[in-house]
């Protein structure tokens, strides 16, 4: 083959002698493609150093350039073909800087071909459908980083800020396996009430720590202000999802002799009374040990601050209700109580469940004035016999002070056997009871499975409601509420809590809504438990600071949560005991996985 004259011009004269030998088309792929190995000096770093088997692969701008603005960022990494299987949406990720590191969530993955090629086609459909041959190298595996913040060292540890530099090309993007880094980086408490593992896509991200789990805190302390308690929780999830479970185990944490809260204008700090509204009798079992928890389920929930085993300062109050008798799982002691209809004075939506018209409710306000305004006993009974005479109906039909049709509508509602049934039993009063009820470090379970009648059940969660609010609110409540710190735990919130437009109902909101808004200071604390927060009033729903959010699949209730949209996507699949905690004064959003196993007995 004839050789260029000019080429032989670059031949040293040594090199005249060597023969030479073109390859044309001979040329193999790997000779194609083989580059000559070229080290780079890796700055050393705390992540890096000894660990680049462990990076998932490195930035690169092969791409798309490299950008971060003040509204968002363009980060793209490429995978590595041996990672690609432990690459997950919303994976954690450390990009280092040298001194820094970037913190950052994968939130997008994509495949693009590596060499040009139509594989859109019929033959090459049929031939992978035959035998699939396709090798990874043949594909990019590009994921996409969110920066979270930045982290940076200060004494022993680190401390966060915004995301305001840009990553180098070429450096590694590694998995966070420092259980530190991954607390700061998403803003979690260290300590407080734990409330499950961090997850990602519903597998527990685990560190080189030991126990190697993330584990998540509410904040329990007044370092940042009040405890996030008493700004309020809700917990949602559809029938089914482990509601009651896992509002079981947190629950439970608060009643550690060790948490105590300030009381409002005394010096004194003291434990929490938890009173539970329970409508399923489930949570009277808070007073006994779980019989199936092992000796390392005990050591791991030692090793992470989890507080089991049941409270012994548990007690059961049980309505009296004639025709009815308890009979429920609780072996806590068991006090009876009855609601004398002298509380309806001051309450009048405790005739709420009888359900009246707006004219009636203020037909009903006139005559309950008028009756407690009457000398003796305030009895439902004696209540009856005031509406029911001729005279008294005479006195406001003839006055105009209430319709005819409306005086008789009022009559046969508030002869309702229901009301008979429940007020006026053979039982204490539960006013002469609070200082029973309410006591620091005592949990009081109120239970109404028992009771067939929705109505009677209503009106003993509605009073027990009111007790507990307007004795916090006044200026002049009873010392056993205003002096002792209070979680008020509401299941089927939404029963009570409705968006609705009877002005009655409406007075109901508004007063737990003051209670919301005033229970930071006051010391009471909201638990809310429901499968529809969609119908939870708005005035009392945006005071709730702290959404733990299971499996639901309603979209009007998914709407309702105002989550981030990378978030509702996930509600309707997680699994069992998988969550998202929305709760902005405590972290960023993000997804945990509860115990699977119950600190208190759970049937």
């Amino acid at each position: 083959m004839r050789m260029d004259k000019d080429i032989l011009a670059y031949v040293t004269s040594g090199d005249k002698d060597t023969e030479i030998t073109v390859r044309t088309v001979e040329t193999t792929i790997e000779e194609k493609f083989s580059f000559e190995e070229y080290d780079v000096a890796i700055e050393k770093h705390s992540d890096t150093q000894g660990s680049m088997d462990e990076a998932f692969g490195i930035i690169t701008t092969g791409i798309e350039p490299l950008e971060i603005t003040e509204s968002g960022a363009t980060i793209t990494g490429y995978i590595n073909t041996e990672k690609r299987r432990d690459v997950r949406l919303g994976t954690y990720v450390i990009v280092p800087y040298g001194e820094e590191d970037l913190f950052a969530r994968i939130w997008k993955m994509q495949y693009k071909q590596e060499f040009e090629v139509d594989d859109a086609t019929e033959i090459h459909s049929r031939r992978m459908l035959r035998s699939n041959t396709t090798n990874e190298v043949d594909y990019k595996f590009l994921a996409y980083l969110d920066p979270i913040c930045i982290l940076y060292p200060r004494g022993n540890g680190f401390v966060r800020r915004m995301s305001d530099r840009i990553p180098r090309p070429n450096t590694p993007i590694m998995p966070v396996k420092d259980k530190m880094k991954i607390q700061i980086g998403l803003n979690i408490p260290k300590e407080g009430i734990f409330l499950g593992h961090l997850s990602v896509g519903g597998e527990v991200v685990k560190t080189h720590a030991v126990p190697p789990t993330v584990p998540y805190y509410l904040r329990n302390d007044y370092s940042m202000g009040d405890p996030l308690v008493f700004r309020h929780m809700l917990v949602c999830g559809s029938t089914g999802t482990g509601k009651t479970f896992l509002t079981k185990n947190i629950l439970r944490q608060f009643m550690e002799a060790e948490n105590r809260y300030n009381v409002r204008g005394t010096g004194a700090r003291k434990n929490t009374c938890l009173v539970i509204l329970d409508p399923q009798d489930e949570y009277s079992q808070m007073f006994e040990d779980n019989p199936e928890l092992t000796q390392e389920n005990e050591f791991s929930f030692k090793s992470e601050k989890v507080d089991f085993g049941g409270c012994v300062n548990t007690r059961t109050f049980v309505a009296k209700v004639d025709g009815q008798s308890y009979n429920g799982r609780s072996r806590a002691q068991q006090l009876e109580f009855t609601i004398p209809f002298e509380m309806v004075r001051n309450n009048s939506w405790l005739m709420a469940p009888v359900g009246m018209t707006d004219l009636q409710y203020q037909g009903v306000e006139l005559l309950l004035d008028d009756f407690f305004k009457k000398a003796g006993e305030h009895t439902y009974n004696r209540f009856l016999d005031h509406v029911s005479d001729d005279l008294t109906r005479d006195n406001y039909v003839e006055s105009g002070k209430i319709h005819e049709a409306s005086y008789d509508g009022i009559v046969r509602r508030v002869r309702d056997r229901a009301l008979s049934r429940v007020f006026d039993q053979p039982a204490r009063p539960i006013d002469q009871m609070l200082d029973e009820i309410i006591k620091p470090g005592q949990i009081s379970v109120f239970p109404t499975e028992y009771i067939s009648n929705t109505r009677i059940r209503d009106l003993i969660t509605l009073t027990l409601m009111t007790i507990i609010v307007d004795n916090k609110l006044s200026t002049s409540g009873e010392a056993a509420i205003k002096e002792t710190p209070i979680i008020l735990a509401l299941d089927e919130a939404h029963r009570y809590l409705a968006r609705t437009t009877g002005d009655h109902s409406k007075r109901i909101v508004s007063k737990f809504a003051d209670a919301a808004r005033q229970g930071r200071k006051e010391g009471l604390g909201l638990c809310l438990i429901t499968q529809d927060p969609q119908d939870i009033d708005d005035t009392v729903f945006k005071q709730v600071n702290t959404r733990i959010i299971l499996n639901l699949t309603n979209d009007a209730a998914i709407g309702a949560l105002k989550v981030k949209k990378e978030y509702e996507k996930r509600i309707p699949y997680l699994k069992k005991g998988q969550m998202i905690v929305h709760s902005p004064d405590n972290s960023d959003m993000v997804e945990i996985m509860g115990l699977q196993s119950c600190v208190v007995k759970h049937i």
